[in-house]
């Protein structure tokens, strides 16, 4: 599949060796290993670190700044970082009082992050993990520790990273990132798939006129494969599942989340949005903020997802916490 890269082996090397430099005031790169931690460290504060494959920018390597990650720890494409990379990557942001992790919930990463933590330990270090499992249609409500994460991380990042910020403790900034955890819902689908550098073929395929409701950003299986919809009976589909699972009710209030998986125009983006808002706004949901643009995706897989978090008085202030990363701002 054509790509603008060189040997595919280095891809990720190189993704990074751009970031940094694109970035240098803010941010460099740990030697020897494919890490990205901030340049200036607030002292006596929780260092949040990041991290997955490669493969979804700007999940996660962008979504390092003031107000969001310490750090960033990237594996191969769309594979785990192993855990010397995660260690390294700990020790840089640890300043005393602890670390949390902040990850998808893919076997490879819990693995990998929960062998780095053993490390951490043993070098005096503590960390507490919490997992992204937001996507509604890897599992149902009874199995949430099955579900993957996906592009509702960036909720979950942005209110970690301000408790992190604000001066909480380790168990606070875990409990404050738990509750958004659970409190946001996503569901995307697909309209064609994204190529793998390197690989000759995409790694799964979808008709001209099929979607996939529910699809994973890797590929995996969702909920039904169809024929192409009209947008508003698309995100009418799914919102209907994002709604019910948690389940959102009239008088919530809520941030939501467009997103597009890597080829998706804005022009679709803001479609869906206009749709989606006037749905919410039908069934007496609040929404209290928006955004729109590609936050996860999958090389250029075209489609789209639509995440909701639900707020109360305390998401709301992380929320609205001034914060920067190289692809959002709040200040």
């Amino acid at each position: 599949m054509k790509k603008v890269i060189n040997d595919p082996k280095n891809v990720v090397q190189e993704t990074i060796a751009g970031f940094v430099a694109a970035n240098h005031a803010h941010f460099h790169q740990l030697e020897g290993v494919t890490a990205v931690v901030k340049n200036k460290l607030d002292p006596d504060k929780v260092g949040l670190l990041i991290g997955g494959g490669s493969g979804h920018e700007p999940l996660y390597l962008e979504f390092i700044g003031e107000g969001f990650a310490d750090a960033v720890c990237q594996g191969n494409i769309f594979a785990a970082p192993s855990p010397d990379i995660v260690l390294a990557g700990t020790k840089a942001v640890d300043r005393g009082k602890g670390v949390l992790y902040l990850y998808g919930n893919y076997a490879g990463d819990n693995l990998n992050f929960d062998m780095a933590a053993e490390l951490a330990e043993m070098e005096g270090i503590r960390t507490e993990t919490v997992r992204v499992m937001d996507d509604v249609a890897a599992a149902p409500p009874e199995r949430m520790d099955d579900r993957r994460g996906v592009a509702g991380a960036f909720f979950m990042i942005k209110v970690a990273g301000a408790a992190c910020d604000a001066g909480l403790d380790l168990d606070d900034v875990k409990r404050v990132t738990m509750k958004a955890r659970d409190n946001v819902r996503t569901m995307g689908v697909a309209l064609a798939p994204g190529t793998i550098p390197g690989e000759e073929k995409a790694p799964f395929e979808l008709a001209p006129d099929e979607i996939e409701i529910g699809m994973g950003l890797h590929g995996e299986p969702g909920v039904r494969r169809g024929k192409l919809q009209p947008a508003d009976q698309l995100v009418d589909e799914m919102l209907e599942l994002i709604i019910n699972d948690l389940p959102f009710k009239s008088g919530d209030e809520v941030c939501v989340l467009v997103n597009g998986l890597g080829s998706t125009t804005r022009m679709e983006l803001f479609i869906a949005l206009r749709r989606t808002l006037q749905s919410l706004a039908n069934m007496g949901i609040k929404v209290y903020d928006s955004q729109v643009g590609s936050f996860a995706t999958c090389q250029e897989m075209a489609g789209f997802s639509i995440s909701l978090m639900r707020l109360d008085d305390e998401l709301k202030k992380y929320y609205d916490w001034p914060a920067w990363c190289p692809v959002f701002c709040t200040r």
